[in-house]
C-alpha cells in the first residue's frame, strides 16, 4: 500500500530527529532549524473527506467532512483568504469508500491553484475512492403475479422491485448494472443477433420491418429501435406499429424521424448484394425472454428483471444511473481554472437520456445530429463541391473540462458509464491524462478538442480568431482505453476534434465498436485550427466490433506537421452486419487530410484508405516489414502494465486476414 507522501516526509524528519542524540548533532541548532524549515516548506494544506465524516466539521484527519464539494469549498476559502497554509498547495485527502452524488462536482476559477500551489484532489494511501452517479436498488423478489405481455418462458424466472425516484419522480434510465456487469435493455433479438430491415421510405419518414415473433406490440409504448448505418448507429424512439401480412411499418417521433429520413449521410443501406440494415428493437415486456435483460415500466412503477446464473439480488448490487456528469471543472476563456489535479478516484454511473426524449442519430463519433438534409443545388462560399449540411450536439461526459489549464487525471478509472468517460470540451490547455482505466463505457472513451458548436455548420473549418479557444499542448499518455462505444457503437476509443500541438502517445486502445483513434474534423483542406499534433507509439486492436469504413488511426482534416509514427495496429474484428464487408483499415485517412506524415507504423498488411486527400501527405515505411522493436514498444510503458489486468478481449469474435 502506498503511503501519502507527507507521511513518508514526517517519518523520515522524526527518524532524523531521534538519531541525532546518537551521533552528537541533538545540540546543533543549526542542522535542526535547517530540517524543520524543509519540513515546513513541504507540507502543503490538507483536508480530510470521509464518507463517515460530517461537513460541520473543520476537515482535519481527526474531523474529516463528508463531501467532496464541502472540501472543495473549504479550500476555495483558503485560497480567498490567502491562507499562508496554501504556500505549497492543498491536498484533498479522500477516505475509502463510495462517495454518492446528487449533483455535479463543480470545480470553478476560484478554485484554480498555481505552479507552486496546486489544488490536489487524492485518494488517501491509494485507497478505493468512487465519486458514483447511480442509485441502489433494494427489495427484488420473484414475481409472483400475472404480468401482461410477459413471455412465457420467463414465467417464474423474473424478479421484479419498485423502481427509485429522484426528486418524488420515478427515475428514467438506459442503463442497469448488477455487481458491476451490465444487463441488457430488452430487446427482439438476443445474443449479437440482429434482423434486416426490408425498406426505407424517406418521403413518408417510415421504415418497413420483417413481423417479428413476439405477440401484438401495436399498443406498446417507449419502444425503440436501433439501426446500424455504415459507419455509425442510430436510436429512434417508435411512434406506431402497423401490421400487415409478415411486415410491420413503423413511424418514429420527432424531431430524429425526420433527421433520419432527410441526412444522407450515413443513411439506411439498402443492398442486395451485402443486405440492408441491421436493426433490433428494445424497450418492451414482450422482449424479456432471457437472463441477464430488464424492463423498467415507468407507468407502474415497477422494474424487471431475469437474473443471470449465479446472481442473488438479495446480496447484489443493482445500480441505475442516475446522473449524466459526476465532474465540471469549467472557467471562462479570461478567468480559467487553472493546476488543479486528481489522483487515483473512481468515477462511476452515469447516464445519458437523449436517445429516450428526442432520439439520437449520430453523423459520426457520436456527435448527433440536429438538423442535416441533402443540397439541391450543391456549393457553399467555403466548398464548391458540398452536397449536405449538417449541425451537431456533443453528448454529455462522465468529466467535463472547458477554459482550463494545467488540469491532471492520473491513475482514475472511468467506469460503467453511458456516454463519454472524459471530455476535454475547449479552450484547454498544456494539460495532461496519463495512467488512467476507460472501461465499460457507452460512447467514447477520451474526447478532446471543438468539434462544431451547435450554430456551426459542420463543414466549415474551425479556426477561431482568439487561440486560445483551441485545445492546444497537451499529452495524452499511458491509459487503457477497453471495452467502449458498447452502446452506441459509432463512438472510438481516442477522440480529438481541432486540435493543436497535441501528443497521443504509448495508449492502448482495444475492443472498440468502431475506429480506435481519431483525430480531426470538418473535412476540409482549408487552413483551420489542427497542427503539429502528435500520434506516437499507441497500440491499437481489436476494434471495429459493430462498424465499418473504420480504420485503426484515423485522421480528417488539413493538419500540417502532424506525425503518425511508430504504432502498432492489429486484429480488425469481423463485424457481423458491415454495409461492406470489406471496408475495413489500418490507417484511414478521410476527406482533406493533408500535409501529415505517416511513418515506421507496423500493421500486418498495408492496407489502408485515402479518401479525397489534401496535399503534403507523406507514407514512409508501414507495414509488416517494420521492426519488431516498434511493435514491442508500442502501447503501455513499464510503469503502466498493471492497467493490463482490465484489458478486454472478445475471443469469441472471429478476426479479419487477408
Amino acid at each position: 500500500m502506498r503511503v501519502a507522501q507527507h507521511v513518508l516526509k514526517r517519518r523520515m524528519f522524526f527518524f532524523l530527529l531521534c538519531l541525532f542524540p546518537f551521533l552528537g548533532m541533538a545540540r546543533n541548532k543549526s542542522i535542526c532549524d535547517i530540517l524543520c524549515a524543509q519540513f515546513n516548506k513541504a507540507r502543503p494544506a490538507f483536508i480530510y473527506v470521509s464518507v463517515n465524516g460530517n461537513d460541520s466539521n473543520d476537515g482535519t484527519k481527526d474531523k474529516p467532512l463528508a463531501t467532496l464539494a464541502m472540501a472543495v469549498r473549504k479550500a476555495r476559502e483558503l485560497r480567498r483568504l490567502n491562507n499562508p497554509s496554501i504556500k505549497d498547495g492543498i491536498h484533498i485527502e479522500v477516505e475509502q469508500g463510495i462517495y454518492h452524488l446528487d449533483e455535479p462536482l463543480f470545480i470553478r476559477p476560484e478554485d484554480a491553484g498555481t505552479s507552486e500551489s496546486p489544488t490536489v484532489i487524492e485518494s488517501l494511501d491509494n485507497q478505493s475512492v468512487v465519486l458514483n452517479g447511480g442509485i441502489q436498488i433494494f427489495g427484488w423478489h420473484k414475481l409472483t403475479r400475472k404480468v401482461e405481455g410477459l413471455p412465457k418462458e420467463a414465467v417464474g424466472k423474473v424478479y421484479v422491485a419498485d423502481a427509485p425516484k429522484v426528486g418524488g419522480q420515478i427515475l428514467d434510465f438506459r442503463q442497469l448494472w448488477i455487481e458491476g456487469k451490465k444487463a441488457i435493455r430488452a430487446r427482439d433479438r438476443n445474443g449479437d443477433s440482429m434482423n434486416r430491415i426490408l425498406s426505407w421510405n424517406s418521403a413518408e419518414q417510415t421504415c418497413w420491418i420483417p413481423k417479428p415473433k413476439t405477440t401484438d406490440l401495436s399498443k406498446v409504448e417507449g419502444m425503440e429501435m436501433l439501426i446500424h448505418q455504415w459507419w455509425a448507429i442510430a436510436n429512434l424512439r417508435i411512434k406506431s406499429y402497423k401490421v400487415q401480412g409478415d411486415s410491420a411499418e413503423l413511424s418514429f417521433y420527432q424531431p430524429e424521424s425526420r433527421i433520419e429520413s432527410e441526412h444522407p449521410w450515413p443513411a439506411p443501406w439498402i443492398s442486395k448484394k451485402t443486405g440492408n440494415s441491421a436493426f433490433y428493437l428494445s424497450n418492451a415486456i414482450q422482449f424479456l425472454d432471457q437472463s441477464g435483460e430488464w424492463y423498467l415500466d415507468k407507468k407502474k412503477g415497477k422494474i424487471y428483471y431475469w437474473p443471470r446464473n449465479g446472481e442473488d439480488l438479495s446480496l447484489a448490487k443493482v445500480i441505475a444511473p442516475s446522473l449524466q456528469t459526476l465532474v465540471r471543472v469549467e472557467g471562462t476563456i479570461d478567468r480559467p481554472v487553472a493546476n488543479f489535479y486528481f489522483k487515483g478516484i473512481n468515477f462511476n454511473y452515469t447516464t445519458w437520456m437523449r436517445p429516450s426524449k428526442k432520439g439520437s442519430v449520430p453523423l459520426q463519433a457520436g456527435m448527433y445530429l440536429l438538423d442535416a438534409y441533402k443540397l439541391k443545388t450543391p456549393g457553399t462560399k467555403e466548398k464548391e463541391g458540398l452536397e449536405n449540411q449538417a449541425w451537431i450536439g456533443r453528448p454529455a461526459a462522465a468529466v467535463e473540462v472547458a477554459y482550463a489549464n494545467h488540469i491532471k487525471f492520473e491513475n482514475c478509472r472511468f467506469e460503467h458509464l453511458a456516454s463519454t468517460g472524459l471530455d476535454f470540451q475547449r479552450g484547454t490547455h498544456d494539460d495532461e491524462i496519463v495512467g488512467n482505466l476507460f472501461k465499460d463505457i457507452g460512447g467514447t472513451g477520451i474526447q478532446v478538442g471543438v468539434y462544431s458548436d451547435e450554430s456551426f455548420e459542420t463543414h466549415l473549418p474551425y479556426n477561431p480568431t482568439d487561440e486560445r479557444e483551441v485545445y492546444t499542448n497537451e499529452w495524452i499518455h499511458d491509459n487503457l482505453v477497453t471495452d467502449v462505444s458498447n452502446e452506441d457503437w459509432g463512438c472510438v476509443g481516442i477522440s480529438a476534434g481541432y486540435v493543436k500541438g497535441i501528443d497521443i502517445e504509448h495508449n492502448e486502445v482495444c475492443d472498440v465498436s468502431y475506429s480506435g483513434i481519431c483525430v480531426g474534423w470538418g473535412w476540409t483542406k482549408a487552413v483551420n485550427a489542427m497542427s503539429n499534433n502528435r500520434i506516437f507509439a499507441n497500440k491499437v486492436t481489436h476494434y471495429a466490433k459493430w462498424m465499418y469504413d473504420v480504420g485503426g488511426l484515423y485522421t480528417l482534416s488539413a493538419q500540417p506537421g502532424t506525425e503518425i509514427e511508430n504504432n502498432y495496429i492489429d486484429s480488425i474484428y469481423k463485424a457481423p452486419y458491415p454495409h461492406d464487408p470489406e471496408h475495413w483499415f489500418y490507417f484511414y485517412l478521410d476527406e482533406g487530410s493533408s500535409f501529415i506524415t505517416i511513418k515506421n507504423n507496423w500493421c500486418p498488411v498495408l492496407k489502408v484508405m485515402k479518401n479525397s486527400n489534401g496535399p503534403g501527405n507523406e507514407w514512409i515505411n508501414n507495414g509488416p516489414q517494420v521492426n519488431d522493436s516498434i511493435k514491442y514498444a508500442a502501447g503501455l510503458e513499464r510503469p503502466y502494465l498493471f492497467l493490463l489486468r482490465d484489458r478486454v478481449v472478445n475471443h469469441h469474435w472471429k478476426i479479419n486476414h487477408l
